[in-house]
């Protein structure tokens, strides 16, 4: 592996980020889990960079990672048991976020269910395969594919009720 090839912290972070923040933020209900998230994953990386051995495997590592941390974090306690304020509801003042480059395909897909967001994120916002994200969840292609099949159908019927 040349010097320009060492997969450092720093490299990761460099070329990785924004990937695990778009995968935090479809995982998260709001930014400031999304922030917390992607601060712990990358803490995670620098823990354990010198396990790593390509920048292939650095992809699929911080994927998993980014899933389990999500997953940990609504199997917290307070995470089951809290409400989320509703924009309507805000303290005034309060801006409420709105994600970059809204569209009305972005909103349907962040009204998914879990599962089904994680397969049409990982599908068509990082590109990965079936086999890949089958790989990365733990789950048989078939229902990677049943997944993504269920999710289009949900977005479909959402897109065309909101015009």
């Amino acid at each position: 592996m040349t010097k320009e090839e060492r997969i450092t912290a720093e490299a990761a972070i460099d070329r990785y980020a924004d990937m695990v923040y778009r995968l935090a933020l479809s995982q998260m209900k709001n930014r400031t889990d999304a922030d917390d998230l992607f601060q712990e994953v990358f803490v995670r990386l620098v823990s354990n960079v010198h396990k790593l051995e390509s920048w292939e495997h650095v992809k699929a590592w911080l994927i998993r990672v980014t899933i389990n941390c999500a997953k940990k974090h609504f199997d917290l306690y307070w995470n089951k048991n809290v409400d989320y304020i509703e924009d309507e509801e805000r303290i005034p003042g309060e801006e409420a976020y709105e994600p970059p480059e809204e569209s009305p395909v972005r909103s349907a897909v962040a009204k998914l269910p879990p599962k089904y967001r994680l397969a049409v994120h990982l599908f068509y916002y990082e590109e990965l395969s079936v086999a890949e994200i089958a790989g990365q969840t733990g789950q048989k292609e078939g229902t990677v594919k049943s997944q993504l099949h269920r999710a289009r159908e949900m977005l479909k019927e959402m897109l065309e009720d909101s015009g």
